[in-house]
């Protein structure tokens, strides 16, 4: 359900990241517009508000990405569609890393607020509510919208950012499996308080959102039991993962790209036993990065000095 480039426009590419724009987006500008245009006296300032929107959420988004390659994660790919902005990051699975990649888009929110905050306030002292109020009307509502949104975001339901950065914190004592089952727990607690407030606002747009935010919190707790199936296998010792410096799971984990056989890549050296496949590359299950295996190899620990 979580959109991807197939059935989007690609806009533009910046600092290495592609912005694509679903198609279903026009529907959802078309809505937004015929409902504010009765507020305006002209349908200019509707339009702009549906632009400034486009703009606040794909700002919101570049912080995520550019806050995920600061701390050597990957981000290439921002999709903007009717329910938001999907900016997708893979942070080093670390929660450190984790934590200021979700964090840094509510940032960017909180870094429009005094500047639209200010906007508005010099819109008031220069009459602007009487003089220009289509302008002076169109800088409270973007205020507004940043202020919605920040506070939206930040509510602790998952998959929200506030949801992440809370499993992101909850990582730091409980592990990764545990934090996303605790943090996936409380957000279903949360989105029935959302779907009960859209049942009571008779709100279609933001039921659909509520579905969107209940399937992903479901795929997150599906996920949260694989970790902590996974994170009970045995692990191999001598090596680790050169990014996330997770010890490679010990067993037939990894599938021979040419005779598609299961194989352990570390107990055969990089060589599929099934067809002789010599492998440059071993890729990571936890984290995905692949490396050569002598990368992999963790050097044993230096004798601690005798003591007399």
């Amino acid at each position: 359900m979580t959109p991807t480039r197939q059935g989007s426009i690609r806009l533009f590419r910046f600092a290495g990241i592609d912005v694509y724009l679903h198609w279903l987006w026009f529907f959802a500008a078309y809505y937004l517009i015929k409902v504010n245009a009765p507020g305006y006296d002209s349908l200019l300032w509707p339009v702009l508000e549906c632009l400034a929107l486009f703009g606040i959420v794909l700002l919101h988004e570049f912080g995520h990405a550019l806050a995920c390659r600061q701390v050597g994660g990957k981000a290439n790919l921002i999709v903007l569609w009717p329910l938001g902005g999907v900016a997708y990051v893979v942070p080093p699975l670390r929660p450190g890393a984790t934590l200021w990649s979700i964090a840094a888009g509510p940032l960017v929110n909180v870094a429009l607020t005094p500047v639209l905050g200010a906007a508005w306030f010099l819109s008031r002292a220069a009459g602007w509510g009487e003089t220009m109020p289509d302008a002076h009307s169109f800088i409270r509502t973007i205020l507004i919208i940043n202020s919605v949104l920040l506070v939206f975001n930040l509510l602790p339901v998952y998959p929200l950012d506030g949801g992440q950065i809370l499993q992101s914190l909850l990582w730091f004592i409980f592990g990764r499996a545990r934090s996303l089952m605790i943090t996936t727990v409380i957000g279903f607690v949360g989105v029935a308080v959302l779907i009960g407030l859209a049942v009571l606002a008779r709100d279609v747009w933001f039921g659909i959102l509520c579905l969107f935010i209940l399937i992903q919190c479901w795929r997150g707790l599906m996920q949260a039991r694989v970790l902590a199936k996974v994170a009970k296998l045995p692990r191999r010792s001598g090596y680790a993962c050169p990014s996330c410096r997770q010890a490679p799971i010990v067993g037939p984990v990894w599938r021979c790209e040419r005779c598609l056989q299961l194989f352990d890549t570390f107990a055969t050296q990089a060589v599929c036993p099934h067809c002789g496949t010599q492998f440059g590359v071993s890729r990571c299950p936890e984290c995905g990065d692949s490396r050569p295996l002598a990368e992999w190899v963790v050097a044993p620990p230096l004798p601690s000095p005798a003591r007399y």
